[in-house]
């Protein structure tokens, strides 16, 4: 795999805080040419250091007020790869991780309100073969979203 260098970071540090940000711009900031970021932004696409682009939608103004982790307990860790696609068929499902500790599972949903979230877990969660167990926590505020930090590999 190629190395990421100290353009490269300085590129990823401006764009992952305004991916909307022009080449222009970026170019400038970083004394180089436009055409060389947009041949560094491509290779590291090409390289997956850079995954997807886009938006980020505020949930609150499509109508889901109620952001919930659910840890979620299998018969058999072994059952995760038949209930993930089980999760993917529930719009208001935005994550799913297969973890250590006391969950099988770990997902994040959104939900309208309790009422929406509780139908979530009773109709829909709790009725996937080979869940036998869920624990919700309710998100009250998120205070923290960022991208990973990106600093030199030698710090």
């Amino acid at each position: 795999m190629e190395k990421i260098d100290k353009l490269d970071r300085q590129i990823l540090n401006i764009i992952s805080k305004n991916a909307r940000i022009p080449f222009k711009d970026v170019a400038e900031e970083c004394g180089v040419s436009r055409a060389a970021i947009h041949q560094r932004v491509q290779r590291m696409i090409d390289m997956n250091v850079i995954i997807g682009s886009g938006y980020h939608i505020n949930p609150k103004v499509l109508g889901y007020n109620t952001c919930t982790y659910i840890g979620v307990k299998l018969e058999r860790g072994s059952m995760y790869k038949e209930v993930v696609p089980e999760f993917e068929k529930i719009p208001e499902v935005v994550e799913c991780h297969f973890t250590t500790g006391p969950y099988t599972m770990l997902i994040k949903l959104y939900a309208r309100d309790n009422e929406h979230l509780m139908d979530l877990l009773n109709s829909k969660i709790q009725e996937i073969p080979g869940v036998t167990a869920t624990e919700t926590l309710i998100s009250l505020r998120q205070s923290v979203k960022r991208e990973i930090p990106i600093c030199d590999s030698n710090d």
